[in-house]
């Protein structure tokens, strides 16, 4: 199966992915840990993956990077405008699966681990 977008809705312990095919139509919705996730998208072929900018999505970011899928962080506020309906994990997901596709849509840059330990032990972005 080819999918166009994936939006993933992060949680502590649960993650809720939604995914779109070329003409929007959702075709997959799954609620999944982690280590499930990843074993999900090892073989699947997809165009983008989002996901809203917070500490554990870079993590999530750069093991899906490692994968080859092209995956993207956009701030939270950005998304908000794509959700139809009241909130929910799987609304939200089809939020950022539709944001992500969007051509002109801000995002944010993954952080590489050396950029997180040197913020933990300078309290700054960068070493210089």
């Amino acid at each position: 199966m080819e999918l166009n977008a994936i939006g993933i809705d992060l949680g502590k312990t649960l993650f809720h992915l939604v995914g779109l095919d070329a003409s929007g139509n959702v075709v997959v919705r799954k609620k999944c840990s982690r280590t499930q996730l990843l074993k999900y998208t090892a073989n699947l072929r997809v165009q983008r993956i989002g996901m809203e900018a917070c500490s554990g999505s870079h993590f999530l970011g750069r093991a899906l990077r490692e994968q080859g899928h092209d995956a993207r962080l956009m701030p939270a506020q950005y998304v908000k405008p794509y959700v139809k309906t009241n909130k929910s994990d799987s609304i939200d997901a089809e939020a950022i699966a539709e944001a992500v596709q969007r051509p002109t849509m801000r995002l944010v840059p993954i952080k590489t681990e050396e950029h997180w330990i040197c913020k933990r032990y300078t309290g700054y972005g960068s070493a210089g």
